[in-house]
Formats: C-alpha cells, structure tokens, sequence
C-alpha cells in the first residue's frame, strides 16, 4: 500500500512536471536548457522534465498602466502636474522576455518623459485645448520607441492637468479682471445705447415740431393765396360789371352821377 501511495505521488509529480495548461488570456516562454525553445500558446502542453522550463509568462490582454503625476513647463514657462493613462498589448511574448528588462516600467518611463517633452511644444491654454492632440502625439512617440519590446501602445489618455497653485491664484485673478472688464463693456454699450436712443428721441421730436410748423405755414399760404384769389376775382367781377354797365345807354350818367355820390 504504501509503495502504490510513493507510486502514485511520483506519477502526479512527474505530470504536473510535464503537463502545462496555458489559459487563454497568457503566453508563455519555454527554455530547454536555458535557451529560448519557443512560446507556449493556449492550450495542454508537455515538457521535456529536466529540461523544459516556464521563463515567462506574459499577459496577452490589454494592459491599463497608472502613469504617476509628474512637474512639465509649457512653452510659456508655466508649471503644471500631468498625470495620465497608456494602454498597450504584448504582441510578441519573445520580445518581451528578451528584447527588455520590464517593459511595464519601461512603459511608465517612456510615457512620462515623451510627455514632458510634448507639454514643453505647448502653452498652457493649449495643453488644455489641444489634449486629443498631445494624447496622439505621445501614442505615436511610445509606439515607435517600443516596437523592439515586443508591445504595441493602443492609446494614451491625460488624466489631469493641474498648475501650482501659484498659477492657479495667478489664473483666478486673470479671470476675475476679465470678468470686471467685460462688465464694464457691458455697462458702458448700455450706457452708449441708451444715450443714442435719447439721441434718437430728440431728433424725432424736433423733426415732428419742424413738420408740423412747415405744414402749419403751409396752410397758411394756401389759405392766403385762395384770399387773394377770391378778392380778384371780386374785384374782377366788379370790374367787369361796371364795364357793362357803361356800356348800356345812359350808363356813363349812372357812373357819372355815382362818382359825384
């Protein structure tokens, strides 16, 4: 009983020895006799005992690293923290077991100083604006850099972007005299609008007295001239009445005895 148990016990040493399930979300690094053997895809596989060994494993999922928050200068010599995010994928295990010693902190290290040099292209007003851009730009930088590490940098993302609070005191005081400037702006075209429609009020009222004197002094006229008009042509009538009244038999002595009346 006992030599079946030593038996039995050796048998599953061996095969757990022997036996290697790769789950599918790693690969795996073989070595036969400390040199590079090939890698290990998901799956059961069987080792030569002895000989055959597990040198890496590596995770073949997306990776999320914590970039930690690090002091950049913009170009106009402002200091900010930038901290920020990196996805990458190990997307060939061989490079990543010899072509670098630990590619995460590699990762890290590279990030942060391709993203110094990135926020150093930029004012602070563009490191603001412009973050799709600076993300691209650092994701291109990292990608290249680390294509001899077997990895291949999918995105970056800026988490914040934080100044001093010197600048951000600096910063408060700048908006707040905006924030006064435009006040004043806005007073001072209310004040302009208003001085323009009183303006505006005067002129109308003036051109309405002056209308209605012009208007005034024209029906006086017409009213004089229609006078005029009627006492010529009374006069006229008269005139012409009398003529025919002399012209009629005795009526020069009618006019004569007229005039001495």
């Amino acid at each position: 009983m006992i030599y079946v148990t030593i038996t039995l016990a050796v048998i599953l040493f061996l095969f757990w020895k022997v036996a290697l399930v790769v789950p599918m979300r790693e690969a795996c690094v073989k070595e036969r006799l400390g040199k590079y053997a090939g890698i290990l895809e998901p799956g059961l596989h069987i080792l030569v005992p002895f000989f055959d060994r597990v040198a890496y494993r590596h995770e073949i999922r997306e990776q999320v690293l914590d970039i930690p928050a690090q002091t950049c200068i913009t170009r106009d010599n402002i200091q900010i923290n930038v901290d920020g995010l990196v996805y990458l994928k190990v997307v060939d295990a061989q490079k990543a077991s010899y072509g670098i010693e630990n590619y995460r902190r590699a990762s890290i290290n590279l990030a942060q100083t391709t993203m110094r040099s990135e926020v150093g292209k930029l004012t602070l007003a563009q490191s603001f604006s412009e973050r799709d851009k600076l993300n691209e730009t650092i994701v291109q930088e990292i990608d290249k850099a680390s294509d001899p590490w077997g990895i291949k940098v999918l995105r970056y993302e800026l988490k914040n972007i934080t100044p001093s609070p010197h600048v951000i005191h600096t910063l408060e005081q700048a908006m707040e005299a905006e924030r006064q400037r435009r006040a004043e702006v806005t007073r001072a075209t209310a004040h302009k609008e208003a001085t323009i429609a009183a303006s505006e009020g005067s002129r109308q009222q003036a051109i309405n007295l002056s209308e209605g004197q012009k208007q005034q002094r024209i029906n006086h006229a017409k009213g004089r001239a229609q006078e005029i008009s009627l006492l010529a042509n009374a006069s006229a009538e008269s005139i012409r009445m009398v003529g025919e009244a002399i012209a009629v038999p005795g009526g020069d002595r009618a006019l004569q005895m007229r005039i001495v009346e």
